[in-house]
């Protein structure tokens, strides 16, 4: 059993849990991912790690409630337990010293995207951070990702906070100003799609991480194969991260909407 120990609500539907996992903390690097699971019928739930304290032995997840089983996680309170929590899985960031890297996330993709940053900062890079939202209310870890950044832009589509515009605008705005080593883009996966054709022209290398396609988190099911320099990979044993030039977005995105329509 794996106790919440606490819980924040970030916006409607996302929320922070702070677990005890401490062979998980001690292990996890960032880009690694863990699977956990509510409930003896519970569904198998793959989760990046956004944090971890080996001292007190926790591990922070960040959760948006976006159906019958992450809606039983979300109703869960510190106390109560997870019935089991696999990892760390996949394959940790290449952190490196590079010069001056961009980590840009959208949504509740900032939540992976923060450790990261953390990393490269304490690399020796630059770090620039791009956080976007639709709207100020669901805009999360401002401040953890201050902290860790030489600089912060914050953008929302309706204006309502930081900068109007997505997070490609926020992007181009350093492409244009300065040389940019490496962006690390996690979000949406249009999102990171549109964030790795603007880089791609102006010849900076790119990751992304494609965590949001990933179910069985093994390598088991096969439901997070994807096609990167035109060769399958799968995203919970290659991956979560690649080199966004390689990746085929839009097979990726159309596997996404095959059960859109399906009705339980």
């Amino acid at each position: 059993m794996f106790r919440i120990v606490d819980k924040a609500q970030f916006s409607d539907k996302v929320y922070k849990f702070v677990v005890e996992a401490p062979r998980v903390a001690k292990a996890r690097r960032p880009g690694h991912f863990v699977i956990v699971r509510s409930g003896i019928t519970g569904e198998r739930i793959p989760l990046t790690i956004a944090d971890a304290d080996t001292v007190s032995g926790t591990i922070t997840l960040v959760i948006q409630a976006v159906g019958a089983s992450t809606e039983r996680i979300c109703a869960l309170n510190p106390g109560d337990v997870f019935d089991d929590l696999v990892g760390p899985l996949g394959r940790a960031t290449d952190i490196a010293l590079r010069g001056t890297v961009v980590c840009c996330g959208g949504g509740v993709g900032v939540a992976p995207m923060l450790p990261i940053a953390k990393a490269m900062k304490e690399a020796g890079n630059k770090v620039i951070s791009v956080i976007a939202a639709r709207t100020s209310d669901l805009v999360i870890l401002e401040n953890e990702v201050f902290k860790c950044s030489d600089e912060l832009i914050v953008m929302t589509d309706d204006g309502s906070y930081g900068k109007k515009g997505f997070v490609t605008d926020g992007v181009e705005a350093v492409l244009l100003r300065e040389k940019v080593d490496e962006v690390v883009a996690i979000g949406p996966a249009i999102m990171m799609k549109y964030v790795s054709e603007l880089t791609r022209r102006y010849s900076v290398p790119t990751i992304c991480s494609l965590n949001t396609i990933m179910v069985d988190g093994t390598g088991m099911c096969g439901a997070c194969r994807v096609t990167v320099g035109g060769k399958t990979r799968f995203v919970c044993v290659d991956g979560p991260e690649f080199d966004a030039h390689q990746v085929d977005f839009d097979e990726m995105m159309m596997r996404m909407r095959a059960y859109n329509n399906y009705k339980p």
